[in-house]
């Protein structure tokens, strides 16, 4: 569950790149929460003359983040290193042996944690969710373990996105039942939020069951899309942290609309974690965004529309702190919750004012007569 903090962290850790025809940028924060407990992967060209391929994973630790940063640096070499994707690759109609090569990597790679956590320290007790997707020339494979999620958007819409392992699923359901289990309160055994995790090795203990039908199972379901070079505009892989408060739709939306303002993935994936934050998240952030040549592009009329409704929303902020008066301005929260009651135009689709709450404190603290350079304006407690 975790604990939380008196105030969140908004630093961000950011990096981006290109190769293959395709661009990312991602964005991790650790906000609310006492731990840092998220970790990712992205890499372009990927390694055992797989160039033209490429990976990229989110994974959301729980209990600690040793499995987590363990994924982020062994994972994809298990997969691709396995002898069964070795032979998928020798195929010529290789795809369902693709999936299934992800698959036994993944398997091997969470019997071999297991083996090295108990020579070194003892079984660790943490765990992580898995969300990713393989790149391949002609194929994007989606790989998913556990309640991150990844999506795809083509020709406009959201045309794919990965199932939730949720407890309450009733096939996950039934593999926790016939494992000895229970469900409570939406959990394993009234704890683990998660029917699908690597790590977790407590709940991984049932004599006479395999990996797979254990009470928490490190199986990904893989979900192998053909490419469209000209509808495929981007995928994202992000952790609950993102999904607990923007839908599918809605979080699509909106990266369409930032992809109309500006071509910086790293400030894309920014906003994206910043107004999930100003939404009412409240554990740790990570996004990655991946485009493809057909993904929206800079667009000079949405660039001036963007422009005129920050305008807009410097005067509103002035006029707000102007009709107060007195010694005392109203806090950054009262100017919220007065821009929040009026329909304001344009404001980013998914996003909503949210998605201008660091814009708007910005203008608070330009105009702001009787700011306190030690006075916390954010009050990012309070998400009016």
């Amino acid at each position: 569950m975790g604990a939380f903090l008196d105030k969140p962290k908004m630093e961000k850790y950011n990096s981006h790149g290109e190769g293959n025809n395709l661009r990312y940028g991602l964005s991790s924060m650790q906000g609310w929460r006492v731990e840092m407990e998220d970790a990712h992967t992205a890499v372009v060209g990927l390694p055992h003359g797989l160039d033209p391929w490429s990976f990229f994973a989110v994974y959301d630790g729980h209990a600690g983040s040793q499995v987590a940063k363990y994924c982020c640096e062994h994972l994809l070499e298990h997969i691709t290193s396995n002898s069964d994707f070795q032979s998928a690759l020798q195929e010529e109609n290789s795809i369902d042996s693709v999936r299934n090569g992800i698959r036994t990597g993944f398997l091997q790679f969470d019997e071999h944690m297991r083996s090295v956590s108990e020579k070194k320290h003892g079984v660790d007790r943490s765990g992580s969710t898995a969300v990713g997707v393989m790149i391949s020339p002609n194929y994007i494979y989606f790989i998913n373990c556990g309640d991150s999620r990844g999506l795809l958007s083509r020709g406009g819409a959201v045309h794919f996105f990965t199932q939730d392992h949720k407890p309450n699923n009733p096939l996950e359901k039934e593999r926790i039942q016939n494992a000895g289990g229970s469900v409570m309160i939406q959990r394993v055994n009234g704890s683990l939020a998660v029917s699908r995790a690597l790590g977790d090795f407590d709940y991984k203990c049932v004599l006479g069951k395999g990996p797979t039908e254990q009470l928490v199972s490190p199986e990904p379901e893989v979900y192998a899309i053909e490419r469209s070079d000209e509808q495929d505009e981007f995928i994202i892989l992000a952790c609950d942290g993102i999904w607990d408060v923007m839908a599918n739709e809605e979080l699509c939306d909106f990266v369409r609309s930032r992809l109309e303002v500006t071509d910086d993935l790293e400030k894309v994936s920014n906003e994206i974690v910043d107004t999930c934050l100003y939404k009412g998240s409240r554990d740790n952030m990570s996004v990655v965004l991946i485009c493809f040549p057909g993904a929206p592009k800079v667009s000079p009329e949405a660039v001036q529309q963007e422009a005129e409704l920050d305008k807009y929303l410097e005067a509103r902020v002035e006029e707000i702190l102007k009709k107060q008066g007195g010694p005392v301005a109203p806090d950054l929260v009262h100017v919220m919750r007065t821009l929040a009651s009026e329909s304001i135009p344009n404001l980013p689709p998914g996003g909503e004012l949210a998605s201008k709450r660091s814009v708007i404190e910005a203008f608070y603290n330009k105009l702001n007569p009787y700011r306190s350079d030690d006075t916390d304006s954010a009050s990012t407690d309070d998400m009016w």
